[in-house]
Parts: structure tokens; sequence; C-alpha cells
């Protein structure tokens, strides 16, 4: 069963090819703004299903112009990182600038936050839209579905307003939950961390692997 993951970070491709998986990828552009009130929990449960519909209406188009390049069923994985501090409320998103990421950074210096990713898998197959249509016209749908979350605690050392500095002109933070990238230049802000390093970096590998295997 093919895999595609709907994804443009290079970090995830690169996690998911050392598992040795052959899988394609796509891009997907949603809007990922919180909503108000709403908790860590159901923000990246709402992101990876948001993403995964995202990934399904592309392919659907894709397969509307090129029918036989299509080999399905298949399965889309969709992914979604964020930080959370302390108070399990506060989520860290990627940094709108760099006063969002000094402000960020500055409540994450000398304590312990929590990395959270989602990770969806979704089977599809190609199905008759409508039972009724004369030409039983088809579309990839949704077969089964399954979300998993791994949390992982990461404790900073104290930061200076220089580090903070230095670290954001180096231009690894833009791009990053949080504002930072533990396989970069931001390792030698982690003193210690409790948990799953691949999670840190954007997909919990070990657990995305069964998950795959339970989808199959």
């Amino acid at each position: 069963m093919d895999i595609i993951l709907a994804s443009s970070s290079p970090r995830r491709r690169e996690l998911l090819a050392s598992a040795q998986l052959n899988f394609s990828t796509l891009t997907v552009d949603i809007d990922e703004t919180p909503y108000d009130n709403e908790s860590p929990k159901d923000y990246i449960e709402r992101m990876v299903a948001t993403k995964a519909k995202a990934a399904i209406r592309q392919l659907n188009d894709l397969f509307q112009t090129n029918k036989d390049s299509f080999s399905e069923p298949l399965i889309i994985l969709t992914s979604d990182t964020i930080g959370v501090l302390p108070d399990g409320q506060t989520v860290l998103v990627k940094p709108m600038d760099r006063e969002h990421a000094y402000s960020m950074w500055q409540q994450m210096s000398d304590s312990i936050h929590e990395v959270w990713t989602a990770v969806q898998a979704t089977q599809v197959a190609l199905r008759p839209k409508l039972a009724q249509t004369p030409n039983h016209e088809q579309a990839l749908q949704v077969v089964k579905q399954q979300q998993i979350t791994e949390r992982t605690e990461v404790t900073f050392i104290p930061l200076t307003a220089a580090m903070m500095s230095d670290y954001w002109d180096s231009g690894e933070p833009a791009d990053k939950a949080g504002g930072y990238g533990i396989q970069g230049l931001g390792a030698a802000w982690v003193s210690r961390i409790n948990g799953s390093y691949t999670n840190v970096v954007g997909l919990p590998l070990a657990q995305t692997v069964a998950l795959i295997k339970e989808m199959r």
C-alpha cells in the first residue's frame, strides 16, 4: 500500500526515509491559526485532520487529470508539532516575527516545556461519488483513519538576550514550532529531554511506523 507524506517539512521527510519506507510527498497549505480558547490537544488534532482533508482534495484533483497514474488504496500521513508551556494551555507555534519568538523563548528559558506531535494515518481508496450517478464517477474517499499524539518534555537552559538575538539572526527559528530546532543550533539550549527525540524534531518515528503497520 503506497504512502503519501502530506508535509513540506524536510525534517519529517528525512525521518520517514530513515525508517526505510517508500513514500511520496505532497505539500498542503492550510490556515494554522488556533481558535480562541482552543486547547492544545484540540488544536493539533484539528490540524492533522484538516491537512488530511486538504491532501485528499489535491489527490482527487490529480486523479481527475491523470487517472492512469494512480495506485490505490493509499495511506496519507499528516503531522503537526507544537510546544506547550507547563500551564498545559499555552501553545508554542511557529514564530510570526522576532518579537513573537522572544516572547516564547522568555517563557521557555530555564524551565520545562512539552513538545506534542499529532500524527494521523488516513487510508483512502477509490469509491463511486454517488451510487445513483449514471457513470459512477469515482473519487478517493476515507476507508479508515487513526490519530496518535506523542509528548516529550524538554528542559531549556537560562537564555540571555544576546543568545536569543544571535539565534534569531541565524534564520533557523522561523519555520519551527516554539522557534527552535533541536536537530540544529537550538540543541545548545536543551539541557535534557524526557521522551522521544524524533518527536521533538517533528515526527515520532517509532510510533509513526507502528501506526502505518496497523493501517496496512
